[in-house]
């Protein structure tokens, strides 16, 4: 399943790139280049009112990191849903 990002849940490659500077990769200890295994996620999901910021995002396992987006997603469309 593809979740689409709109404007209001676009993360910024600036940002990452902080966090990423800030926190290295737990698989390579770089601060660049791909992280195999991991990825940078959101704490608090943007569509939720989660800032796009180095404190809201974490390193998470590809794993985890699908079942969270499970949750998030479900969470995101209740929340589309009772703006409109």
């Amino acid at each position: 399943m593809l979740l689409l990002a709109t404007d209001a849940d676009a993360r910024s490659a600036a940002e990452v790139h902080t966090f990423k500077r800030e926190h290295h990769c737990p698989s390579t200890g770089k601060a660049k280049g791909r992280c195999p295994g991991w990825i940078v996620d959101h704490i608090v999901p943007l569509c939720a009112g989660g800032a796009d910021k180095p404190e809201n995002l974490q390193w998470q396992t590809v794993e985890d990191a699908k079942a969270k987006d499970k949750q998030e997603w479900a969470q995101c469309r209740k929340l589309r849903e009772a703006k409109h």
